[in-house]
């Protein structure tokens, strides 16, 4: 008898080891000073090296403490010092259709490294705070709810602020179906509304996918299924835009295109190239339709476009209302559009300010601010959607406006929180505390 009831009671304790297990979702990697995880209705937890990270947790860091989390899915976070965040809802199997990860922020911050989940599908991970909640993309970015201390670190920061700088050619509005964009270097990444879209990036839409794009000089094309599009090259500085570049490539598929500011200052430098022809603007709008193998169809619909065959010399001036066929059966005259059945790029309503606008020089105020290093980020406050590309900082205030500030908030620009990737947190850290610069640090 009493041979079976010790049985069972290793039974039990194995069976409280599994589910204990079953319910990790992540563990901590490093830690410094003075934390805590704890679940509801438990003791806390003392942060340290190896401690697993359950659904529920909350983590706590002391003034001066911080901690570097990793997730199952490869989320590598690095939680500041004086925060809480609450690991809300995590769910994760590779290649399973539901994953997700929530995660509340109640104060403080983290820098973050996003892992399968938020690259897996584009709502799957967020993380929710009393500002705003952050929809992540797939994206290597930092989060921030900035009370007084925000604005106190700027102050003791002597180094210049630096512009905030729109770095995205084009962002991504209206999208429908899958699209995808690919690097110059062959990366593939998923793309939503807001997504931005970079020189050297090659956008795809699938069977039934379209999208539009606006690009920071208000040029607008709406890109239809089964199409390749790449901008070969885009140079705009608003306060100097006859010095501005617009070279984009029709691969495969159609678009119907709106020229922007580029165009009216020096329409020479915009040109759209396709397998059967490349096409200079006199200010335009214009149908581009290669969706037919080798064969292409040229219309405009707005002012005059210059078409030039591949292999040939001359060109053909288009106005408004007249068309070409270029294929190899030969040249032939259009007298109507082919790509009634896509929107044309003027009627789609655009909110430029949103998409690119900065505000003042220097915007110190309190709610949530977000930096991102790299990816798209989303944040959606009670009043509006900001969406921010890569080197782009935003903010959403207490009363849920968003914006961008003109400048990097200085406390962004010099944070010497050690990256959740960092080799050696420890040395980073001391290196910080201690206000060394990136110039006197070991090598």
């Amino acid at each position: 008898m009493k041979f079976r009831f010790d049985s069972w009671a290793v039974g039990l304790v194995l069976l409280a080891a599994v589910n204990v297990h079953a319910q990790s979702v992540g563990e901590v990697e490093f830690s410094r000073g003075v934390g805590f995880a704890q679940s509801a209705g438990q003791a806390p937890r003392t942060l340290g090296k190896g401690l697993p990270l359950k659904e529920g947790d909350r983590l706590t860091t002391s003034d001066g403490s911080s901690a570097i989390i990793r997730m199952q899915d490869g989320t590598r976070m690095t939680v500041r010092p004086n925060s809480d965040l609450v690991v809300q809802q995590f769910q994760f199997k590779e290649g399973a259709p539901d994953n997700s990860m929530v995660m509340q922020l109640l104060r403080g911050g983290f820098r973050a490294i996003t892992g399968l989940i938020s690259k897996g599908a584009p709502n799957a991970a967020k993380v929710q705070t009393a500002t705003a909640t952050i929809g992540i993309r797939g994206t290597d970015f930092d989060a921030r709810l900035c009370t007084k201390d925000c604005k106190a670190e700027s102050a003791k920061v002597t180094d210049p602020a630096r512009p905030n700088a729109i770095l995205a050619s084009a962002k991504l509005v209206e999208v429908q179906g899958t699209i995808t964009a690919k690097d110059a270097n062959g990366n593939r990444r998923a793309m939503v509304s807001g997504g931005s879209v970079y020189p050297g990036d090659t956008v795809e839409t699938t069977a039934g996918a379209r999208t539009v794009l606006v690009f920071r000089d208000d040029s607008r094309l709406t890109l239809g299924s089964n199409a390749q599009f790449r901008v070969d090259n885009f140079v705009f500085d608003e306060k100097n835009p006859t010095e501005g570049r617009f070279l984009v490539t029709l691969l495969r598929g159609s678009l119907r295109a709106l020229t922007g500011l580029i165009g009216k200052a020096n329409n020479r430098n915009v040109g759209f190239s396709t397998a059967t022809a490349t096409i200079g603007i006199r200010g335009t709008g214009l149908d581009l339709d290669c969706s037919a193998g080798a064969s292409c169809a040229f219309f405009t619909w707005l002012g005059t476009i210059e078409v030039t065959p591949t292999g040939q010399s001359a060109l053909q001036v288009l106005q408004a209302g007249q068309g070409l066929f270029v294929g190899p059966t030969g040249i032939r005259a259009l007298t109507a559009p082919t790509l009634d059945n896509l929107p044309r790029p003027d009627q789609v309503p655009v909110n430029l300010q949103q998409l690119f606008g900065v505000g003042q020089p220097n915007v110190e105020e309190e709610g949530l601010f977000v930096f991102v290093r790299d990816g798209h980020i989303e944040v959606v406050s009670s009043k509006e959607t900001l969406h921010l590309g890569r080197g782009e900082a935003g903010f959403a205030s207490l009363d849920g406006s968003t914006g961008r500030p003109g400048n990097l908030p200085l406390f962004i620009q010099n944070d010497r929180l050690p990256l959740p990737n960092n080799p050696n947190p420890g040395l980073s850290s001391l290196l910080g505390d201690i206000n060394a610069t990136s110039g006197q640090q070991c090598r």
